[in-house]
């Protein structure tokens, strides 16, 4: 499992941690029953607080993304495909939201913002 923080990121570090892990779970690098490097083992290893890892983890598990069993550790949880697909897409509306604010912001046209879109999709890797 890969995990990168940044200092110079306006997202708190338990976001970072969680939208990556999240990443990682809806992209099937992580699997179902994957186990998680414990709180302490990945808190040392990014050089964070114990407390940061750990909202980091209450947040996923919250989420239904990781399961905590006493004694044994933390692990990917059984997901369901269709709401993790879901989910991503949500994400993904509340960004455009965001796009589509500013642009209006700008007096960017719908025509434009969505040349924009389609530069930036056909321009993208998979």
């Amino acid at each position: 499992m890969k995990i990168i923080i940044s200092n110079a990121s306006s997202e708190p570090i338990y976001e970072q941690i969680g939208r990556q892990i999240k990443a990682q779970i809806i992209s099937g690098e992580l699997k179902e029953g994957d186990g998680l490097p414990s709180i302490r083992k990945l808190a040392k290893e990014l050089h964070i607080s114990v407390i940061t890892t750990k909202r980091a983890y209450e947040e996923l598990e919250k989420e239904g993304f990781i399961d905590t069993v006493g004694g044994k550790g933390t692990f990917v949880a059984i997901q369901n495909k269709e709401l993790l697909r879901e989910k991503r897409m949500k994400s993904v509306e509340d960004m455009m939201a965001d796009t589509v604010t500013e642009a209006k912001k700008l007096d960017i046209s719908y025509e434009e913002l969505n040349e924009m879109l389609s530069i930036l999709y056909d321009s993208s890797e998979d």
